[in-house]
């Protein structure tokens, strides 16, 4: 049953991007003797950004001749405890953890490293030697979105701020956040909400509805600064339908949903800081494939953000993240 099961899995992987979870009664690779398995132990898989992050994995994954199995435990710790633990006794011969936490991980990680099965964290605070992190410079997101948010209003103004705690990278941004209100003293946050769920940007955009109804005049709110592009897409939506579009926001992360939304006409969403979501996958499973072969990594693998703003992109031309790099110099390196 578990090999069928398996099989099935497989199938699934090769045909989408957007990959679902085997769960983990069946989350064993199928194919060849010779193709490694690696395992991708996600927190959760929420909208473009994760679908492209995912990609990147599977495109690197297959270009050095392994197979793919995605686990994905829907927000919940335990059940990312258990896919780990599924991992590692079905002998993968790589692991990925995405978002994961210490608390939660670190005993499967190192009955990983007992095992000999090379783990490569994201944005996961971990820290055993020999498990390297790749991650994205999250104070440097934050501050580069944050110092455009205060050059765009003159160092002053009221903010709403949206953020969940409980994620590795969400615990930089807000350090970063912290010495930004220092700096900038004239900046008010007024209001703070935000919660990951697996209708992060709907909820996101109810939640900012309220917001806007208690602050119903223009000039009470000058920016958004959103933590996390699933943030930005709901209060984005919420702004436009309430008319509010002198509202601004600034955000973390970028995918083509999130382009398609910054280009629209008057759209509030002024400025992102991001990495590359699909170099990001890339990235994390090459460094798999590096301490599978037995070479040297470094246990820090940091990729540096690049700033986005919407005034960098063509008002004729909708931009895909794939041609971004032509008017973002910097993007994709």
């Amino acid at each position: 049953m578990k090999k069928k099961l398996g099989l099935v899995c497989s199938v699934v992987l090769a045909l989408s991007v957007v990959l679902t979870a085997c769960g983990s009664d069946g989350a064993g690779g199928a194919g060849g003797d010779n193709a490694k398995k690696i395992a991708l132990i996600m927190r959760q898989n929420v909208g473009t950004f994760s679908a492209q992050y995912i990609n990147g994995v599977k495109t690197e994954v297959e270009k050095n001749g392994g197979q793919l199995t995605v686990f994905n435990a829907d927000t919940d710790l335990s059940k990312m405890a258990s896919n780990l633990d599924a991992a590692v006794n079905q002998h993968f011969d790589g692991i990925l953890i995405d978002h994961g936490t210490a608390e939660a991980l670190q005993q499967g990680t190192q009955k990983a490293i007992d095992k000999k099965i090379p783990v490569v964290l994201f944005d996961t605070d971990i820290k055993l030697p020999g498990v390297p992190v790749v991650e994205q410079d999250d104070n440097k997101l934050a501050e580069l979105s944050l110092e455009q948010l205060a050059a765009d209003n003159n160092g002053k103004g009221n903010i709403v701020k949206i953020w969940v705690a409980g994620f590795a990278p969400m615990e930089k941004r807000q350090v970063t956040y912290d010495a930004f209100l220092k700096k900038y003293p004239d900046f008010k946050e007024i209001a703070a909400f935000g919660s990951a769920t697996n209708n992060t940007a709907l909820d996101t955009q109810t939640q900012m509805e309220a917001i806007l109804k208690k602050y119903p005049n223009k000039g009470d709110i000058t920016a958004v600064w959103a933590a996390w592009d699933e943030f930005a897409k709901g209060a984005t939506r919420a702004i436009q339908q309430a008319g509010r579009n002198e509202i601004k926001v600034y955000a973390i992360d970028l995918s083509d949903e999130d382009l398609q939304l910054i280009q629209e006409a008057n759209s509030p969403w002024a400025a992102t800081a991001a990495v590359d979501p699909s170099n990001i996958g890339r990235i994390h499973a090459q460094t798999v494939f590096q301490k599978i072969k037995g070479e040297q990594v470094p246990d820090s693998v940091k990729l540096n953000p690049v700033l986005v703003k919407q005034s960098d992109l063509p008002k004729d031309k909708k931009v895909t993240m794939g041609d971004l790099s032509q008017y973002v110099s910097e993007w994709g390196k």
